[in-house]
């Protein structure tokens, strides 16, 4: 199999995986596939033998020319995502902050408000592109509200984050390398420019947050503090749009691919939680990330060596019949359980929640002003990375 014909559905290779005696070692990722729902929460809740320092390894690396232009910026040092220990903890603590209940609740309006503004948008047309007009729109404001943003820099500086992904997980010409390059360091200015801002005239944000945590004090902020602040925004920012916007692309394609589920729906409401929880659970957002063994250590039966990767999937966790019944079926009636398509552990997803909402906020929406939704067309190309399960694009109408 091709990597790409993998990263675009690999659910073949998780279910062959989890039926295997031991770990399976995947060419494609160059790592040890950890495919049972057990096997991942194990791997998770032990930070201390599996660590997540090359949790993002690149499928490609840049050339010469872009990393002539990457030195122009203000990133590449630690985020919170290749943390561990004390580090883990120093970065995340303006998450946990920022998205708090309390702060995700206070941005509900705003969420409604762009939701029913960006339906209304489309809703005279009877047909729409669901990917573009709303799954990553709506995602990008609302992380761009939470952090502070002006509006005006919202688009650009989601469009450097995607370009940040685009330059480690997808293959470029050397002229598209550059190009990508060049608008990441133009991000890294730009929340360079708000880090400063923020120092001297705080405000009820997430930017704030990140600097009076990564940088107490009141004084100038020095070169290194600027290049953790903006590593770790960047890094907030991307996450804060792929995995929403994700799950917004994968859930409305799998209530609308057996329409009755989307019918039932329409009638018991009062399943919107539940079918919240059964698209995570059926196409995790995030498919996985890499852990490396820190000593020797067996997993599941495999003898593993010190510097042994692991790719910990917590999509294929979704599917464990040991976890669920009928795994591969899309059930919004399913009872509830515990999945792991956030992570779980130290590094469990702190923006679950306003992902959550937001989705519970978009069909609740959809339900009133569209209820006729259809898909226009049935074949939904996934997009070919593993860092986020989404449509390349979905075709509705009504």
């Amino acid at each position: 199999m091709s990597a790409e014909a993998f990263h675009r559905d690999p659910y073949p290779v998780y279910a062959e995986a989890r039926k295997t005696r031991g770990l399976t070692f995947l060419p494609e990722l160059g790592a040890w596939l950890v495919s049972r729902r057990d096997d991942v929460r194990e791997v998770l809740s032990r930070p201390e033998h599996f660590s997540s320092a090359r949790a993002l390894k690149p499928d490609y690396l840049p050339g010469r020319a872009a990393l002539s232009e990457l030195v122009k910026g203000l990133g590449g040092v630690q985020a919170v995502l290749t943390a561990d220990g004390e580090a883990h903890r120093r970065l995340r603590r303006p998450l946990t902050r920022g998205l708090s209940p309390t702060r995700v609740a206070a941005a509900l309006p705003f969420v409604t408000e762009r939701a029913e503004a960006l339906i209304d948008a489309f809703a005279g047309d009877g047909q729409v592109e669901w990917m573009a007009a709303y799954a990553r729109p709506l995602p990008a404001d609302v992380i761009g509200h939470l952090l502070g943003l002006d509006p005006s820099d919202v688009p650009g500086a989601i469009g450097g984050a995607q370009r940040a992904e685009s330059l480690l997980f997808s293959e470029l010409t050397e002229a598209e390398q550059v190009k990508a390059a060049q608008e990441i360091v133009a991000l890294q200015h730009l929340l360079d420019g708000y880090a400063r801002a923020r120092r001297e005239d705080p405000r009820d944000d997430l930017i704030t947050e990140m600097v009076r945590d990564l940088a107490p004090g009141s004084g100038e902020l020095t070169l290194d503090q600027r290049k953790e602040i903006v590593s770790n925004l960047q890094n907030l920012l991307l996450a804060g749009h792929l995995t929403a916007t994700a799950l917004l692309g994968t859930l409305v394609l799998n209530l609308l691919r057996d329409r009755r589920q989307w019918e039932l729906l329409c009638e018991r409401p009062e399943l919107v939680p539940a079918a919240i929880d059964e698209a995570l659970r059926f196409e995790a957002p995030v498919q996985g990330f890499r852990r490396t063994v820190t000593g020797k250590v067996t997993l599941s039966g495999t003898r593993l060596d010190e510097d042994d990767v692991l790719f910990v999937s917590f999509a294929s966790a979704g599917r464990d019949a040991d976890a669920n019944a009928r795994p591969d079926e899309f059930d919004i009636t399913r009872p509830a359980s515990r999945q792991l398509s956030f992570g779980h552990g130290p590094h469990g997803c702190p923006g679950s929640q306003l992902a959550k909402e937001q989705a519970q906020i978009t069909l609740r929406t959809l339900m009133r002003e569209l209820p006729g939704l259809r898909l226009a067309d049935e074949d939904v190309r996934m997009s070919p990375t593993l860092i986020h399960r989404s449509p390349e694009a979905v075709h509705l109408t009504w």
